[in-house]
């Protein structure tokens, strides 16, 4: 099993067939543009810097909206939230995806905006790796991401939608998150290769580098 990160919210998971989330273009937001290819892209919500699917290669499957399936290897479910505290009023709604792939299961919360309530958390269930946003101004901040972490009990938490050099977007720094975690805190670079059976019992953070 292979995650790559191509900046923002944009991951790529790869286990024989690949899945791609939120891709952005690039340029709309002063990053590098993802140069991939995909059976599989899921959008969380119809956002420029989210929804680029165009520019994903290799003819994907696109999902934004509701499912509850399997597509391209991928088991697939998802959970309405919102982008915001007043109940999707002032940025729309969120979808949370949730697929498990080769026995791993992934659960991306997009632009999630507010906390996550008790019922929902057992909804989503048991997670291996979580990608959860943390820069405030657009979704939660580094505080409610981890206290986001700290409910699902991921084995993996992966923070993404923070600060990063040449993004235009004014988002908190990484910091704001990395200082509320108190367990193992591991830097594996732009991609990381691993087995289920390499996953720790309790949960640690992976920071990607872009």
């Amino acid at each position: 099993m292979r995650i790559a990160w191509h900046g923002h919210a944009c991951f790529e998971i790869n286990d024989g067939s690949t899945v791609v989330t939120d891709p952005h273009d690039g340029k709309s937001i002063g990053l590098a543009p993802p140069i991939v290819e995909a059976d599989l892209v899921l959008l969380s919500h119809d956002h420029y810097d989210h929804n680029c699917a165009r520019i994903v290669k290799g003819n994907p499957t696109v999902v934004e909206s509701a499912v509850e399936e399997t597509i391209k290897g991928a088991k697939i479910r998802t959970f309405k939230t919102f982008h915001d505290e007043a109940g999707g009023e002032k940025r729309g709604d969120n979808r949370i995806f949730s697929f498990e792939m080769d026995g791993v299961t992934f659960c991306h919360l997009g632009d999630l905006g507010h906390p996550l309530g008790d019922e929902l958390v057992s909804s989503i269930g048991p997670v291996d790796v979580l990608f959860v946003p943390v820069g405030s101004v657009f979704t939660i901040d580094g505080a409610a991401g981890w206290e986001t972490v700290a409910k699902i009990k991921p084995k993996i938490a992966v923070p993404m939608h923070y600060r990063l050099r040449g993004l235009s977007l004014s988002l908190r720094p990484l910091e704001d998150f990395l200082s509320h975690a108190r367990v193992v805190v591991t830097r594996v670079g732009n991609e990381v290769v691993f087995v289920k059976d390499d996953l720790p019992e309790s949960t640690e953070v992976w920071v990607f580098t872009f």
